[in-house]
């Protein structure tokens, strides 16, 4: 196989600092800093490009790209005829619509008439037209939050992750109208090889995911406490138990959903188990 896949990335960014994470984690090495425009694996058969998020889209719509890592606002918004083929779970935000902290709100119907500047003039104007309301959009690149005091637009729609943005700019948030987080994108074209590479990079990736989505759990609990704990540890096939140097007693090995622990760990204390260990899965294969 003398394939290589190109793989486009945020060139900086929260954005470009998770991606990078996520392919540390998966085994993948390149380097990547500040200034490069490209980089090409040393274990991998992977290139990577640097690039706007704005125009990975683009690239991998236009083969120069065969993956790219973008927020799923920008691939909706852009348009682009790519693929999305998994999302990351990490760099989530949401597209809100925010107004001046002392207006009034009683409802989207309070923007009929009204100017919204945002820089997604698309998922914007999508959303108003299911909501029956008409507004007119004035399209800026950046500092949208400035727009309302400046007298360009009585409301703003931009990307929120804590809100601290918009209360440093005197705003409200009062409507999200798009929830969005990183995504995988392909280009539908891809031959043989490189969509083998793919589902070797995938592969990798929910491997990763699994691990940070679950938890080695190891306790011990007295032999007619087992069955109980077992049904609260369920495990990928079920508990392994191992009898301990205390006769009557036994370590209990299993993997667990990080959000089932904390509801059922009560229970599991309840039931006799003592010694709780949970450890994190680095790596996670199913």
């Amino acid at each position: 196989m003398n394939s290589v896949l190109r793989i486009a990335l945020q060139k900086s960014g929260r954005l470009s600092e998770d991606s990078y994470q996520l392919f540390k984690e998966c085994g993948i090495r390149f380097d990547y800093g500040t200034g490069k425009l490209k980089s090409i694996s040393s274990n991998f058969p992977a290139e990577f490009l640097f690039l706007r998020d704005d125009d990975i889209p683009g690239y991998v719509e236009d083969g120069v790209a065969d993956l790219g890592i973008v927020g799923e606002n920008v691939a909706v918004e852009t348009a682009r005829q790519v693929q999305t083929i998994h999302k990351l779970g990490f760099s989530k935000c949401r597209l809100s619509i925010a107004i001046p902290r002392g207006t009034d709100w009683a409802g989207l119907s309070d923007l009929e008439g009204k100017n919204i500047a945002t820089s997604y003039p698309n998922l914007l104007g999508s959303y108003l037209a299911e909501q029956g309301v008409q507004a007119t959009i004035h399209e800026i690149s950046g500092s949208v939050e400035i727009a309302p005091s400046i007298g360009l637009a009585e409301a703003v729609c931009d990307i929120v992750s804590s809100g601290s943005t918009l209360l440093s700019n005197g705003l409200k948030e009062v409507e999200t109208i798009f929830r969005s987080e990183a995504i995988l994108i392909a280009n539908p074209q891809m031959n043989n090889e490189r969509q083998a590479l793919t589902e070797q990079l995938l592969f990798r990736i929910k491997a990763v995911q699994a691990a940070k989505n679950n938890k080695y759990i190891v306790l011990n609990a007295p032999n007619d406490a087992i069955a109980q704990i077992a049904r609260l540890l369920p495990g990928m096939k079920a508990p392994t138990v191992m009898p301990l140097a205390t006769e009557g007693w036994s370590s209990v090995h299993s993997v667990i959903n990080e959000n089932a622990f904390w509801e059922n760990i009560e229970a599991i204390r309840a039931a006799g188990a003592e010694g709780i260990l949970v450890i994190p899965i680095e790596k996670m294969i199913n």
